[in-house]
């Protein structure tokens, strides 16, 4: 069984801010991947647009793994990304849209997934991911070598 968690952020304003995102996955209680990105601030940038990039990255190592037909558990605490991307709720407008249509076509493609949306206390290493990306942006130079310690294998 895959577990796993995603989360994404806008700072300093959102929208228009520096996104973030994170995303970690876990085989049996043993971490087997993560990553972390970042969009530069700009008008089309979110804290949706970044749990939606999350999400897609976390789909599409899957999708590279092959394993479309594992029981996989994906959980988020963006209650719009669960609900539209699992069919309770409709895919409205916004920045989002275009990125929330793409996960939800890469939802298609497995045969076990489920998604669980957690409170924001259980998703701490998706957060500290998506957070990381956003401060390597907005502080250039700072280090990020402690950062990286605590998601050693």
């Amino acid at each position: 069984m895959y577990t796993a968690f995603f989360d994404g952020s806008c700072e300093p304003r959102n929208p228009g801010g520096t996104a973030g995102y994170g995303a970690v996955i876990f085989k049996g209680g043993e971490r087997v991947w993560h990553h972390s990105g970042m969009i530069p601030a700009s008008p089309a940038t979110s804290n949706n647009v970044a749990e939606y990039l999350a999400f897609i990255t976390a789909l599409d190592w899957f999708i590279g793994q092959r394993l479309t037909t594992a029981p996989i558990v994906i959980q988020g605490d963006s209650m719009l990304v669960i609900k539209q991307c699992f069919g309770h709720w409709k895919i409205k407008k916004g920045l989002y849209a275009q990125y929330a249509i793409e996960a939800k076509n890469k939802v298609k493609k497995f045969s076990a997934l489920q998604g669980k949306w957690i409170s924001r206390e259980y998703n701490s290493l998706a957060d500290e991911l998506s957070r990381a990306a956003i401060n390597r942006e907005l502080e250039p130079g700072v280090s990020t070598a402690n950062w990286a310690d605590c998601f050693k294998a």
